[in-house]
């Protein structure tokens, strides 16, 4: 689906004069630095896969993104999409492409979203049968009927969101960027949206690539990740493999059928205790949680027992904080 080689996107910036008659120095100046806004990144997305493309602002997603939809033209390297190289073949490329972008709508703000609908209907040429099909499934699912014939500046942000996304898959697209789908989103609209999302994927088998800093979303449907900063591509793996090289302790929260006095078990801490509940935390790299469960299984009386993984947020945010990943 998408293959992607040694890819680069170098900006030049001026660098900014400073002092007397800055302003004319500014004005005339050659002074300039190369940015390298992505610098020598690879990556392949199969058909069918939802993927987290994550990194900090200013990391070098949104560049990456304008390239794969073909609004910027790469520096170097290759860019290949479902057969199109995209800002060679634009017009072709985007009817088989659809984007939804959290900060900006692709409805036409003063007419009713139903007629925003119709228009793409022409745009991307969607045949009558197809259209009606798709508006009616998408409809149901996403509850438009209420304001369907609304003007698009009426609605809130959750309504616009859905609409949004009805829009950009009218047209049955292979693939589908969202940027910052579910951003100011309450949570019902939120959960809302990531449930159309996974039926999309399932149900048409449509490839998603989404960045966003919710990282509630990439947990909840992406089984795959890739980091950038810096321009540079960090890591690519699964979102599992993210959280066990990085995810910190583990917890075990343990309901005993008995008031112990005692609850310290070798290999784990004891984080907290109220009444007949505690709560232990425990390196993964050190100890197995059916070890540990063995461990307190052997010595108390256990009435209910669960195991809590490090929270995908706090993951993230501390291989950003410590560099985890070696950006420079």
């Amino acid at each position: 689906m998408i293959q992607v080689q040694n890819l680069s996107k170098h900006f030049s910036v001026r660098n900014p004069q400073k002092g007397n008659f800055s302003l004319l120095k500014n004005f005339v100046s050659r002074d300039s630095r190369i940015l390298k806004a992505v610098d020598d990144v690879s990556f392949k997305v199969n058909r069918g896969e939802i993927v987290g493309y994550l990194g900090p602002n200013g990391a070098g997603k949104s560049t990456t993104i304008k390239m794969l939809t073909g609004l910027l033209v790469p520096t170097s390297g290759h860019l290949e999409v479902n057969g199109f190289v995209p800002w060679k073949s634009r017009q072709a490329y985007v009817s088989r492409i659809g984007a939804v972008f959290g900060q900006r709508s692709t409805l036409w703000w003063d007419l009713p979203v139903i007629e925003s609908l119709e228009l793409l209907q022409f745009i991307y040429k969607i045949p009558s049968a197809t259209f009606k099909q798709n508006l009616e499934h998408f409809t149901k699912i996403l509850g438009l009927d209420e304001f369907l014939n609304s003007p698009a500046r009426s609605l809130s942000l959750g309504q616009r969101m859905r609409a949004d996304l009805c829009a950009a898959l009218l047209h049955n697209p292979d693939l589908l960027f969202l940027d910052e789908p579910t951003i100011g989103l309450d949570v019902v609209a939120k959960e809302r949206i990531r449930e159309f999302i996974l039926h999309i994927n399932a149900t048409q088998e449509t490839t998603v690539v989404l960045t966003t800093h919710d990282l509630a979303d990439v947990q909840k449907l992406c089984k795959r990740a890739m980091i950038i900063d810096h321009g540079k591509l960090l890591f690519d793996g699964a979102l599992e493999t993210l959280q066990t090289r990085f995810g910190g302790l583990r917890q075990l929260v343990v309901d005993f059928a008995l008031p112990y006095a005692d609850l310290e078990v070798e290999g784990a801490n004891l984080v907290s205790r109220d009444g007949n509940r505690a709560v232990y935390a425990f390196s993964r790299e050190q100890l197995s949680a059916s070890e540990l469960i063995r461990r307190l299984s052997e010595r108390f009386s256990i009435q209910d027992i669960s195991v809590l993984e490090p929270d995908i947020e706090a993951t993230i945010r501390l291989i950003y904080e410590q560099n985890l990943l070696g950006a420079t």
